[in-house]
């Protein structure tokens, strides 16, 4: 099972998860780090990430490679991150076969009804939950 994190900025929240996925799922699961800039796929090449990529043109060929692809909501939102998600982005995220795990974080003013606020420790740990459930039958340990 191959594993995907996409994450923008400084890539701490795509750290934080790389190093939670790598605790969580087994040796047999890659995780594939994507970063829409360089130094958001180098934090996360750092946090021990198989296969690090950068940039839209990088997510837009590698989001149809993995099992699952787990994000802030912000990679459904044309224009965030400070405009370092692409419309184009988004379509092959969204078209992606994969499951997508998106927290519910963004600065975009969107409101997601039905999810409580949590602390962002809270919502890590639940995403990280939800893919262990999600790699359990294809990452056996």
């Amino acid at each position: 099972m191959r594993v995907c994190v996409i994450d923008g900025r400084g890539g701490g929240l795509g750290c934080r998860l790389v190093i939670g996925l790598r605790e969580t799922v087994g040796p047999d699961c890659q995780i594939v780090a994507l970063g829409t800039n360089e130094a958001a796929a180098e934090a996360m090449r750092q946090a021990g990430a198989e296969q690090v990529a950068a940039g839209p043109h990088a997510i837009m060929h590698m989001v149809s490679t993995v099992d699952v692809i787990v994000a802030s909501l912000n990679v459904v939102l044309p224009g965030a991150m400070l405009g370092e998600v692409t419309p184009e982005m988004v379509k092959a995220i969204l078209a992606a076969k994969a499951t997508k795990v998106l927290l519910p974080l963004n600065r975009a003013r969107v409101e997601i009804v039905g999810s409580e606020d949590g602390t962002l420790d809270m919502l890590i740990a639940r995403s990280l939950a939800r893919v262990r459930a999600l790699a359990q039958p294809a990452c056996q340990t």
